[in-house]
Order: structure tokens, then sequence, then C-alpha cells
């Protein structure tokens, strides 16, 4: 088990409609009012990270949508210690374009910007802003292009480069960003194609919620292929955490989200990730094996089962730790007294537990 302590990462609502598909009530805004005192609640509870979300149309109950770069900035202009992940899409973003941006924002943020490659899963957005839409590997193939063009242009003067996406001729940014070597690099996915780009470019790679042998599996199998590329990365898993006094009552929240469910979003959803998965080689993806229940909350977070008492979450998180899992992105209902509640409650267990087993290992 690493000796580092496991960090801590959350959604921000930047989208309207909250983290669940379901029409039960969320304390929770995606407006700026409420993202900043959020960021600066999550900064306070002991949170590394934040992630904001990036869309292009409504669906699935997000009506409304921040642009995720921009809001992103504003985020860090209200906090001091709060790291900020920018979600993007390769496409409607160029490599240069982001990596002017994010080189801007960490300069004036004193080294507080990452960047999610979001390859892009949901082939009727693309079609709405009129980008081209790739067969499933060829996203992933760019979007690996587009991860070796940022750390280029961030690390390197006179920066060439000849891909079949990407080309640069002695290009050469000033100023480069304060993070060194670069500004980390953040990507998602299940496939096959996913996993061999995190397992040769980025530096943290994100999945969707499972159980902890089957996020041991992804573990195992990207961490064997990083090694033989000579390749370091680390592993954030998402969990929707439902953190109450009594397991009871974090088991009647789960079930009251469930019964609200809105079915017609969540089939719609359902039925674009699951064609989206399929349209990989092993026809699988992300949302494979995801039933009704799951498809709930985006991204699997059910699964992973960080519902329950604090006692109870904070010895799963590090059972996680355990497999290799080095991040818990976390989703929540109302995000900001449920995530001052888990860094009073919970992050403080997780710590006490580290701590025992490290001494216990030495």
């Amino acid at each position: 088990m690493s000796t580092e302590n496991i960090k801590f990462a959350y959604w921000v609502p930047n989208v309207s409609g909250g983290l669940v598909v379901s029409n039960i009530e969320q304390r929770t805004s995606w407006d700026i009012d409420y993202n900043r005192k959020l960021a600066q609640i999550a900064e306070n509870a002991g949170f590394e990270y934040a992630l904001s979300q990036i869309r292009f149309t409504a669906g699935y109950g997000a009506e409304f949508q921040h642009e995720s770069v921009s809001f992103s900035h504003a985020l860090l202009a209200a906090t001091t210690k709060l790291k900020v992940i920018a979600a993007i899409l390769p496409g409607p973003w160029n490599p240069v374009l982001a990596a002017k941006q994010l080189a801007t924002i960490d300069i004036l943020t004193e080294g507080r910007v990452a960047v999610n490659i979001v390859s892009g899963w949901f082939r009727g957005e693309f079609t709405a802003i009129g980008e081209h839409w790739l067969d499933h590997d060829e996203r992933y193939r760019r979007s690996k292009e587009f991860i070796e063009a940022l750390k280029g242009i961030w690390t390197q003067d006179n920066f060439t480069y000849r891909g079949d996406f990407y080309r640069f001729s002695n290009y050469s940014l000033k100023p480069k960003p304060l993070q060194q070597p670069h500004p980390e690099i953040f990507q998602g996915g299940s496939s096959r194609a996913a996993r061999d780009m995190a397992a040769s470019v980025s530096d943290w790679y994100f999945t969707n919620g499972n159980t902890v042998e089957g996020i041991k599996a992804q573990i195992d199998d990207i961490r064997a292929k990083a090694a033989a590329n000579n390749h370091q990365v680390k592993i954030g898993v998402n969990a929707f955490v439902i953190a109450r006094d009594t397991e009871e009552e974090a088991k009647a929240v789960l079930a009251e989200i469930i019964a609200k469910a809105n079915p017609d979003a969540v089939n719609a959803f359902g039925h674009e990730v699951k064609n989206a998965g399929a349209s990989s080689p092993e026809k699988e993806g992300n949302w494979a094996k995801s039933t009704f229940e799951d498809l709930v909350q985006y991204n699997d977070g059910f699964k992973t089962n960080l519902i329950g008492t604090p006692q109870q979450i904070a010895e799963r998180i590090v059972a996680l730790k355990a497999v290799g899992v080095d991040l818990i992105l976390s989703g929540f209902l109302h995000f900001q007294e449920e995530v001052a509640y888990f860094g009073e409650k919970v992050l403080p267990l997780v710590r006490e537990l580290e701590a025992k087993k490290l001494a216990k290992a030495a």
C-alpha cells in the first residue's frame, strides 16, 4: 500500500441537475455563488482537487452548463490551496489553445490548475456543435496525440510535432506553466484503448465506480502496461458518497434516490452510453455492465459503495487504497453540507486508519 495519503476530489456542479438523474430534492446549485462557497468548504475540509465538467448540450437533467476552463478559474480565484481540474474535449479544443489557456491560469493561480482530457462518448453532442465524430479507438488516438502535444508545448521551446491529428512547427509557448514539468493531466475511460492511453501518456487515470475486486483488476492491468512503457500513472475512482450517522439512514437516502429516478432520462442516458461502449473493439466501455440503478448516478458511483456510516466509509476507502487507488472522486446529493460532513466525520477516520496500517507495516 502506498505510503502517501489517499487524496480526495469532488465533482464541481457547474452543470444543472446535480450528480444523480433523480427527482429527489438536491440542495445543490450550478451557479457561481454556490460553487465558490463549495470550493472554500471543500478546501477547508481537506479536499485536494475539484473536477469541473464539460458539457455543450442539455440532456439527462443538465439543462444549463457553465464552460469548464473559465469556471475553474473562478473557483481557483476563490481559494488558496485547492487544485481545480478543467475538463476539455479534443475537437472543440486545439492543443495550443488549451496549452495557452491553462498555462496562463497556472501562472495566475500559482500552480493550481490541472486538465482532464475527455475523449467523448456522446455522438449527439458532437453532431449538435458541428464537430466531426470519430470511431471509438480513433477518439483515444486523437486524445493521446493531444496529450503529447500539450506536454511538448509546455516543456519545450521550438516544439515540432507530426501526428495524424495535430502538427506543430518550431512553436514556443511563452510564458510556460509554473508547475514542473507541467500541469497534471487526467483522463478517464474503461475500454482497452483508454487504459492503453493512460498507461503511456497520462499522469492520472479516472475509472467509473466499481467493486474493490473490479477496480483492482483494472489497476493491475494499467500498471503492468505502464511499467512496460517505463511510465507511471496514478488512479482515481468515482464514488457517490452518502455518509450518515447510521447505516439505515444512508441506505434510505440511496433507496429514495433510486425510487425517484427519472426513468426516461436514465434510459436515454443508458442507451447512449451503452452504444458508446459497444463501439469499442472489445464491446466494452465504462458502462458495459451498468444496471438501471447504477445509471441513476452518471459514473456508476453507487457501485463503489461509499454509503453508510463514517467508519464504514473510511474502512472502504482504505480498502480501495490497498489495491492501488490514489484518489477518490466524490459526488454528493447536497454538496455544501455533505462535503463539510465528510471533512469533519470521514476524512479524519481515513487518516487514522492509514496511519495505523503504516505503523503496522513498519
